[in-house]
């Protein structure tokens, strides 16, 4: 996998912008699981996945697979392929996508024939192609978002609601919505447009993400040891995961995640953080 750094002026609205190669032999496939995520835009080459979203829709076979905000995992069937990636944080959400979030969490869609992601697929062209070099894919895409929309008008807002709710130390919606300078009302309807999920959610979602990414970068550690602090004990802790993963945390041990542990370890390795949710804006 390469990453690759968005440039300044595009910077606030990507988490990630990375080419990803899975090289198998041919028919083998590998099963695992997407964690709760912001946005994603993610174009193959050849041989795309398919993916399933618990109780929801099940795609295959589409070359631009998009998703939307996440709290559950998106189960997923890899072969060999290459592939294009880039995350959406909420302001890149609110400048390139610009629709209410809320209304678009837990999906994911054939990017192509999508009303609300079919905006992206001219990048098809040259993302899920083998004929042009990474550089050269990656400065079209920079190019493609460049001109396709300029910052929303509460950029501000977006950006220091990210940065308040990504602080570790922050518990309640009520401190949430003090440090951000906005009453809990404004700060409930802010996220659930540019963030997808409530303020409360969006806390626990963090809390859950913490523990989770300790424990992928720290595979021989047991979940007590890497439990966030903020957790009540075991049993909350529990409950709280089943609520987001849909199974227990052993459960989620037991199964291998070839392409996330892999992933998550380079991720904090290159770019500093090991999940898109974790990173600062």
């Amino acid at each position: 996998m390469r990453f690759f750094a968005p440039p300044a002026d595009l910077a606030p609205c990507f988490s990630t912008i990375y080419r990803l190669e899975v090289d198998l032999p041919e028919g083998e496939v590998l099963k695992d699981s997407l964690q709760p995520e912001w946005c994603n835009l993610r174009f193959f080459s050849e041989n795309p996945p398919s993916a399933e979203i618990p109780d929801g829709p099940r795609i295959s076979g589409a070359r631009f697979q998009a998703t939307g905000p996440s709290s559950c995992p998106t189960h997923f069937t890899l072969g060999r392929t290459r592939m294009w990636g880039a995350g959406l944080f909420p302001l890149g959400w609110a400048r390139f996508v610009g629709v209410d979030a809320s209304e678009h969490t837990n999906t994911a869609v054939d990017g192509e024939k999508s009303p609300l992601f079919s905006r992206f697929a001219p990048l098809c062209d040259t993302l899920c192609s083998r004929d042009y070099s990474d550089e050269a894919q990656f400065a079209h895409l920079i190019d493609f978002f460049r001109q396709l929309a300029d910052p929303p008008r509460d950029s501000r807002r977006i950006q220091k609601i990210h940065e308040v709710m990504v602080d570790p130390r922050l518990l309640q919606v009520d401190d949430f919505a003090r440090r951000c300078g906005l009453s809990k009302r404004t700060l409930e309807r802010a996220c659930a447009r540019h963030f997808g999920f409530s303020p409360r959610l969006l806390l626990r979602r963090q809390r859950l993400m913490r523990s989770l990414a300790a424990f992928m970068l720290e595979p021989r550690a047991s979940w007590s040891e890497v439990i966030d602090r903020h957790y009540h004990d075991q049993s909350h802790f529990v409950h709280e995961f089943h609520a987001f993963m849909r199974c227990t945390p052993s459960e989620y041990a037991a199964q291998p995640h070839p392409v996330l542990s892999a992933f998550m370890a380079e991720r904090k390795r290159i770019w500093g953080s090991p999940a898109q949710t974790l990173e600062l804006p």
